[in-house]
């Protein structure tokens, strides 16, 4: 009898042997965990169309810092990729040149989608789309645009941009346009409009109609809370942080973002190092001019601080836009083998703004987004292939898997929700 004692024992021992021998989750098997789950979405990610042909496109791990390859080595679901038109002069044969451009941008995001790699990557019009695509493994493109101004002064154009593909659009950009006053105006304090112009306050009401998120990322103070009063919908920042912990135009101040937080949109914390930690910054810009320049010097490119872009040429705008990637990438490469390099901007410095703005107007209005290949890229988050070190920041401060799906995707795809459900009952 106690023979069969021993041997009944013996499955019992084993087992808590098993338990004792297994250890606990680390912070970055958490990590890994929780980034393989939730869907993470960059809501800000510019494009060149030269990079969308049948010879050179984003099925190739190119020099740009968003591409499929990277996105899939970093877990990177949903790019937003940006029909993106600088600012010109207020007449027709501007609006004709900019629009133009824009849709060969509109073209080229349909091109990869549906030419290049339908395989691989899907355009999604909605957040069902966003979960159906991602479900089956593919990436998920969406489009953005950014700044109206190719629009020109046919408000039907909304509409065709809607259908195109269009699920936000910012009425400015550097420079004033003919809907809105810009966030450049607070340079010098010269306005055009002082916020909204007529044609803007029609385009606000346009965009509610068509369930298209209106962006303020880029218009005036003014102009944002202009538009807040008259939108019915709530709206987004697609790519800004909290002005509170870094004093640009381009940021949020605490008025704002509990603005945003009442009109229950959301603003998207962005990866752009001016926008994160000035000092920082400046330290590390003017010592990063001079070795860009010594790597452009070296392959006998034309280089231009990016302070001066707004000065250049189309053609020379181009050519920076074109060689950006490829210097920076040098660049960064020569200044990390420095040891006395001064510190870049980093992840770190960009979970203190979500930590700002989740403690200033709650988890459910903020999100993130990256600004890549339009400047933006940090230390540790300098690509889509690195987009795994945000999570884990995250997971280092406390936050929870809920919350980080909140911050990576599902505050951004509520809004989307909440805005396309008022078109709907607008349009019926």
């Amino acid at each position: 009898m106690r023979y069969f004692q021993i041997l009944f024992c013996f499955p019992l021992l084993f087992s808590c042997a098993e338990k004792k021998s297994e250890k606990p989750e680390s912070l970055e098997e958490k990590a890994q965990r929780i980034h393989q789950k939730v869907i993470t979405i960059d809501t800000h990610d510019d494009i060149n169309v030269k990079n969308f042909t049948d010879s050179i496109n984003y099925t190739q791990r190119l020099e740009t810092q968003i591409n499929l390859p990277k996105m899939e080595e970093g877990g990177l679901d949903v790019a937003w990729l940006i029909v993106y038109t600088g600012q010109d002069s207020l007449n027709a044969e501007g609006y004709a040149a900019a629009s133009d451009n824009a849709i060969s941008k509109f073209e080229a995001i349909h091109r990869l989608c549906e030419v290049y790699a339908p395989d691989k990557i899907e355009l999604a019009l909605s957040s069902a789309d966003v979960r159906r695509i991602t479900a089956t493994k593919k990436k998920v493109a969406m489009i953005g645009v950014e700044n109206a101004y190719p629009i020109g002064e046919d408000l039907s154009k909304f509409e065709d941009y809607h259908n195109r593909g269009a699920r936000y659009i910012s009425l400015s950009h550097n420079g004033h346009s003919q809907f809105c006053d810009s966030n450049t105006g607070e340079a010098d304090n010269e306005w055009l409009h002082n916020g909204l112009s007529d044609l803007g306050k029609q385009a606000v009401k346009e965009m509610n109609r068509l369930g298209i998120m209106i962006d303020i990322s880029h218009p005036s103070a003014e102009s944002m809370k202009q538009m807040v009063q008259l939108s019915e919908a709530p709206i987004i920042a697609s790519h800004s942080s909290a002005r509170a912990l870094c004093n640009h135009s381009r940021n949020l101040s605490d008025e704002q973002l509990l603005l945003l937080k009442e009109n229950g949109g959301v603003v998207q914390t962005v990866a752009f190092s001016s926008y994160l930690n000035t000092e920082k910054h400046e330290a590390r810009a003017a010592y990063m001019k001079e070795v860009n320049q010594k790597i452009a010097d070296s392959l006998g490119i034309s280089w231009y601080d990016r302070s001066m872009f707004s000065s250049l040429t189309k053609e020379q705008q181009n050519e920076f836009m074109e060689n950006y990637p490829r210097v920076s990438k040098l660049g960064n490469e020569e200044a990390a083998k420095d040891p006395n390099a001064p510190e870049a901007v980093g992840v770190t410095d960009l979970v203190n703004h979500i930590d700002y703005m989740v403690k200033l107007i709650g988890i459910d209005h903020v999100g993130i987004s990256s600004d890549f290949d339009g400047g933006g890229g940090i230390a540790g988050w300098s690509d889509a292939s690195e987009t795994f070190n945000v999570t884990l920041e995250l997971v280092k401060r406390g936050y929870s898997e809920e919350d980080i799906a909140k911050l990576w995707g599902e505050n951004l795809l509520r809004v989307l929700d909440e805005v396309q459900s008022i078109a709907e009952a607008k349009q019926s």
